[in-house]
């Protein structure tokens, strides 16, 4: 009788976790480990919503303002996704990709304004299109806050460094 209650019970639960991994629901297994995909839209989208929030320097909160790193690392977060508090910490992380392999939602990492030989600014692609991409990111120039920006452009592509996946 136990058995057969045990095998109805994991007929069950395999059935609810299906059924949330189709809707896109979050389904961990028995360790905790998110089991689900991540829809790289969703990240995007998410990162859009705080479209205009202030650049405030060494913080990660919605309320007070995103640094670059801040803002990069609050967004995955929230998808499970552990990345490194400083942007110069994203120097060694994953591989490079190459401008036809960028998809949204990978990062783009960047030497500093004026430091050409230390990482100094992250953000995330809002649409691949190679070197010609666009990516949102908390911009500590003109434009405080966080924004999209032209990979393209004068600014960002001389201190481009590499473009990483940490959706895989």
């Amino acid at each position: 009788m136990i058995r057969i209650a045990n095998l109805l019970l994991f007929i069950a639960t395999f059935s609810i976790s299906v059924s949330l991994f189709n809707k896109g629901i979050p389904v961990t297994n028995n360790h905790g480990n998110v089991i689900e995909e991540i829809d790289r839209e969703d990240v995007l989208n998410y990162a859009k919503t705080f479209l205009g929030i202030p650049y405030c320097y060494a913080c990660s909160d919605p309320g007070k303002g995103f640094d670059c790193s801040g803002f990069v690392n609050f967004v995955f977060k929230n998808f499970n996704i552990k990345l490194p508090r400083s942007s110069k910490d994203f120097k060694d992380l994953g591989p490079a990709l190459n401008p036809e392999e960028f998809k949204v939602g990978d990062i783009l990492v960047f030497y500093g304004f004026q430091d050409s030989k230390n990482i100094g600014h992250v953000g995330i692609i809002s649409e691949a299109k190679g070197m010609d991409s666009k990516f949102i990111h908390a911009s500590s120039g003109k434009k405080q806050g966080v924004i999209i920006s032209d990979l393209g452009s004068a600014a960002y592509s001389k201190r481009f460094y590499k473009c990483i996946d940490v959706i895989k």
